[in-house]
C-alpha cells in the first residue's frame, strides 16, 4: 500500500464545502469520483481539516491510499484536472509519502487568509472572492484589537452553536493585518480552528475597525466566553485556507 499526499486550491463558491456531503456538491466528493475514474480504484481521500460552503482553498491538503505505484505523477495530475478544473478545483501537486503521514493528524499549524476589499465601488474580478466594505476602516485599531487574541484563549465567542470541538480552548499563534491598495489582508495561524472562528474574529474586529466597538468592548466580548455577544461573522467568499504546515 502507498499514500500519497495531494495539494489543492479550488474556488468554493458553488461547492457545498469541503466534506462529502449526500446531495450535495462537496470538494472531497468531486475528488475522490475522479481520481477513482483515473486511476480505477475507488479512491477516499482525507483531508486536513473541512472548510464551509463558499471558502476557498490555495493549498488544501489532503492524502489518499493506493495499492499500486503511482510511476507517474505529472500525467496523472493533468489526468485529474482535466476534469477537475471545470469544477474550479486544481491539484497542484501529488507527493508520495511515509505510510504513517496523515493529513489531517500530522498538521503542526494550519493557516488562514481574510480579504477584505475595501472602496467606493463593489468588485467585478474580485466578486465571490473578497468581503467588499465601502466604508473606510480602521487599520491601526484592528491591529490593536487583534493582539488581545494572541495566545491561548478560551475561543467559545467566537465559534458556531453547531461547532463539535470537544472544547473551545485554542492556541493563535499569529494574526497579522496589513494594507495592500484596496484590500485589507488578514493572516490567522493555530495549530486548530473551531468551526466558524476565524470569520467570527475577522466580523468583530470589523466592528473595531468601523469604530461601533473600543478596544475594550472587543475585550470584554472575547473575555464574555458568550457566542450571543459575537458580532455578525465575515461573509464565507472572504476566506481562504492558504498553507497547511507540517
Amino acid at each position: 500500500m502507498f499514500r500519497y499526499q495531494i495539494i489543492i486550491e479550488y474556488d468554493g463558491t458553488n461547492h457545498s464545502g469541503w466534506q462529502s456531503q449526500k446531495n450535495a456538491k462537496s470538494i472531497q466528493n468531486e475528488i475522490e469520483t475522479t481520481l477513482s475514474k483515473i486511476i480505477k480504484k475507488k479512491i477516499k481521500i482525507i483531508g486536513s481539516g473541512r472548510t464551509d460552503a463558499g471558502v476557498h482553498s490555495k493549498n488544501q491538503s489532503a492524502h489518499f491510499d493506493c495499492k499500486n505505484l503511482l510511476s507517474d505523477k505529472r500525467k496523472l495530475i493533468l489526468s485529474v484536472n482535466h476534469f477537475l478544473n471545470k469544477k474550479n478545483i486544481s491539484i497542484k501537486k501529488i507527493i508520495k509519502k511515509n505510510i504513517n503521514f496523515h493529513a489531517r493528524y500530522s498538521a503542526k499549524e494550519r493557516e488562514y487568509e481574510y480579504i477584505i476589499l475595501n472602496r467606493d465601488s463593489p468588485p467585478i474580478l474580485d466578486k465571490n472572492k473578497v468581503w467588499y466594505l465601502r466604508s473606510k476602516l480602521d487599520i491601526k485599531q484592528m491591529k490593536k484589537a487583534a493582539k488581545k487574541l494572541i495566545g491561548t484563549h478560551n475561543f467559545n465567542t467566537f465559534r458556531s452553536s453547531n461547532c463539535q470541538a470537544k472544547s473551545p480552548i485554542r492556541t493563535l499563534k499569529k494574526i497579522k493585518i496589513t494594507r495592500k491598495d484596496e484590500k485589507i489582508i488578514f493572516i490567522l495561524r493555530s495549530k486548530s480552528f473551531l468551526r466558524n472562528q476565524v470569520r467570527s474574529i475577522i466580523g468583530c474586529l470589523k466592528y473595531v475597525g468601523a469604530n461601533k466597538w473600543t478596544i475594550k468592548e472587543f475585550e470584554k466580548v472575547l473575555n464574555s466566553k458568550n457566542r450571543n455577544q459575537c458580532a455578525p461573522p465575515a461573509p464565507a467568499q472572504g476566506l481562504y485556507l492558504s498553507k497547511i504546515i507540517y
